[in-house]
């Protein structure tokens, strides 16, 4: 694999094997035994390159997270709602990764406060129903003392799809 080094805090651009690599990684993944290797076949480098350019990628911070797009509603989830919490400073890390661990909690982020919005953390709850998502709602809040919130449940889907980049 081409190994490449710039000063400090430079930006290098990437290598057309980084592009193809980032291409084949954005596209739907194999459910295949070994998807790796597929995904190596389909740009015409081997299983072993392509891992070693996507742990390239990671340790020079280019790719940061690799993850699935999953759409609920074609699971089963019929509802889900964002939960804005009112969560003390000082208690916002420990909240934070207690909810994040449930696995009803898709996404959970903390965000500045603003005048008339003491919200700072935020997480998207899934449940099939409404009911079920009032339950997890108030099983979260039991659970870490943490009661004002407000929930906003979903109306309309508007995107279900990541960014795509070098697409010739």
């Amino acid at each position: 694999m081409e190994q490449r080094q710039g000063a400090p805090g430079e930006s290098m651009p990437l290598t057309a094997t980084e592009k193809a690599v980032v291409r084949a990684l954005q596209g739907d993944f194999p459910l295949v035994p070994d998807p790796y290797q597929e995904l190596a076949d389909s740009i015409g480098i081997s299983k072993d390159e392509f891992l070693a350019t996507v742990e390239q990628l990671q340790a020079t911070h280019k790719i940061r997270k690799m993850g699935a797009v999953l759409a609920h509603r074609h699971v089963g989830f019929k509802a889900n709602v964002l939960v804005a919490w009112q969560v003390p400073p000082e208690r916002l890390d420990a909240v934070a990764a207690s909810m994040a661990a449930s696995p009803a909690v898709s996404h959970c982020y903390d965000r500045n406060t603003a005048p008339g919005w003491p919200y700072n953390l935020y997480t998207m709850v899934h449940g099939h129903s409404r009911a079920e998502c009032e339950q997890i709602v108030q099983a979260l809040a039991d659970a870490n003392a943490v009661q004002e919130r407000q929930m906003l449940y979903t109306k309309k889907e508007w995107k279900k799809q990541s960014m795509r980049y070098f697409q010739e």
